[in-house]
């Protein structure tokens, strides 16, 4: 039996992964990753806040709980083992007023189902002792969470799929994939090479190259972008890790929060609006396809209608740097709008369904040779080991 060749479309984090566990498993296979950027990690995976999450927030169950919880262990493991950053500086998720308490209790019950390691639930002289600054009436903390840099982690993953024999072949943009006679055709502007088998993990551009084998519209990718102000360096130090607020649970967002980044910087951040361009991060980036392709998807406006005010907020506080820092002064009080600076940019891709809803969990579809990663927002960075495994399952499963 020949060689089996497999394409990977997409140099992100959560790609590399894939390709990586291909590469390493099975001898008999070739793994081409194609990456449309001139560098890996060009988006979602270098533009993120850096944490390794440890699975408080996730339902029970689900592939997000299963797959950080696992995640999270795997890539302690691949740092340790290649010398990447992975400081556990802990987090504190705050409650800083009664009407929080409920939402905090589910919290809590969701991470011990989670099996969060060493959570703890502390009042305010607790919070005082892990974060003098901070004030709340109760905190969950989690030890165990971490800060990583993904981008170099995405690096040295790139270099072990070279090592076991694959490619990574950037700047190669992937226009069609089409099903022929002797396998997967996939276009470049190269040409076309045949593939037996094809995973997408395109992230900000997941729906678009998906439909192209699947031609499936729903779910459809809603750029939100995220902005985060960083803190001068006379008051980083008054924070030591990482504080979060209690979620919202009718959104996927997790709020305003203080994050310690590996190279000792502490960022305030994100918030989120709605981005005019899937891969822009100055304000005011803006590409007429990418909005035209936003306004023509009847979810977008299902969910603009039911949530037109929060999304006012965001973008008021996007606008000011004083309504910014106000959110987040509830949590640290010592630290202003004069304190911080204007700091990096994200842009999420989450999936909204055709009637509005935000899809929450990990979505992985497989048809004919071809599996898609059409959803794998926060804690997909956490979890790509994890999600490896389980996309290389799929593949691998008997038909």
């Amino acid at each position: 039996m020949g060689e089996r060749r497999i394409a990977v479309v997409g140099g992100g984090i959560v790609g590399l992964a894939v390709a990586m566990q291909l590469s390493q498993r099975d001898e008999g296979v070739r793994v081409v990753v194609m990456e449309k950027e001139p560098r890996l990690a060009a988006h979602q995976t270098g533009h993120n806040s850096g944490v390794v999450h440890a699975g408080i927030y996730y339902r029970p169950g689900s592939l997000k709980a299963r797959l950080c919880t696992r995640g999270r262990g795997l890539l302690r493991d691949f740092c340790d083992e290649h010398r990447l950053p992975f400081v556990e500086c802990g987090k504190l998720v705050v409650a800083v007023d009664s009407s929080e308490l409920s939402r905090f209790e589910a919290l809590e019950r969701s991470a011990h189902d989670n099996g969060v390691p060493g959570l703890r639930v502390l009042g305010p002289a607790g919070i005082a002792e892990v974060e003098p600054s901070a004030r709340g009436l109760a905190a969950l903390h989690s030890p165990r969470t971490a800060i990583t840099d993904y981008g170099a982690v995405a690096r040295a993953m790139a270099v072990q799929v070279v090592r076991s024999g694959g490619a990574v072949h950037l700047a190669t943009e992937v226009t069609e994939i089409t099903r022929a006679v002797g396998g997967l055709h996939v276009s470049t502007a190269a040409g076309v090479e045949v593939f037996d088998q094809v995973v997408v993990c395109a992230g900000l551009q997941a729906d678009r190259v998906s439909r192209r084998v699947d031609h499936s519209d729903d779910p459809r990718i809603i750029p939100f972008r995220g902005d985060y102000l960083t803190v001068r360096a006379e008051k980083a130090d008054l924070v030591n890790g990482l504080i979060y607020p209690v979620p919202d649970p009718r959104y996927p967002f997790l709020g305003v929060h203080f994050t310690r980044r590996v190279g000792g910087q502490l960022d305030v951040g994100p918030n989120a609006v709605l981005s005019l361009h899937r891969e822009g991060y100055g304000r005011t980036a803006f590409r007429l396809a990418d909005v035209g392709e936003t306004v023509a998807w009847p979810g977008f406006w299902h969910l603009a209608r039911r949530h037109w005010v929060t999304g006012a907020k965001e973008l008021h506080a996007s606008a000011s740097r004083r309504s910014f820092m106000r959110v987040a002064q509830r949590y640290v009080p010592d630290i202003s709008h004069t304190d911080v600076v204007r700091g990096p940019s994200g842009v999420r891709a989450q999936s909204v369904s055709r009637d509005g809803s935000l899809v929450d969990d990990f979505t992985i579809t497989e048809q004919d040779g071809v599996t898609c990663v059409r959803n794998a927002p926060s804690p997909a960075a956490t979890s790509c080991l994890a999600i490896a495994e389980h996309v290389v399952d799929l593949m691998q499963a008997p038909r």
